[in-house]
């Protein structure tokens, strides 16, 4: 049986994984270190790691023995297509109200 993978929008819906992000956002940092952040065992951030890896939130690489988290571009292109899509929708409609505005309006000039 496979494992449906999370959306976006799950990923960055708990809390611990968006702390993660933003730990992550100011460097590096080891899984041993990411955890010493947290009051989970050390498997219950693995599990968040490897989810966040999995969406493309963060690489994971190797250097000696470590396993070092890294913030990836990738996950984050969806939410910002996701949220370019409604500030275009938000700037249309505020231009229409705009225009519409300035049709009803009587001219101050004469």
């Amino acid at each position: 049986m496979t494992q449906r993978s999370l959306d976006t929008f799950q990923v960055i819906g708990d809390p611990s994984r968006r702390r993660m992000l933003m730990l992550l956002s100011r460097e590096s940092l080891t899984i041993n270190n990411l955890a010493g952040n947290f009051k989970m065992s050390r498997p219950a951030v693995s599990k968040h790691v490897k989810i966040l890896y999995g969406a493309g939130f963060i690489s994971v690489h190797n250097i000696g023995r470590e396993r070092y988290c890294t913030l990836k571009k990738d996950g984050f292109e969806e939410l910002q297509a996701w949220i370019s899509y409604f500030d275009a929708f938000w700037a249309s409609k505020l231009k229409k109200l705009e225009t519409l505005l300035n049709n009803k309006l009587p001219d101050k000039g004469n």
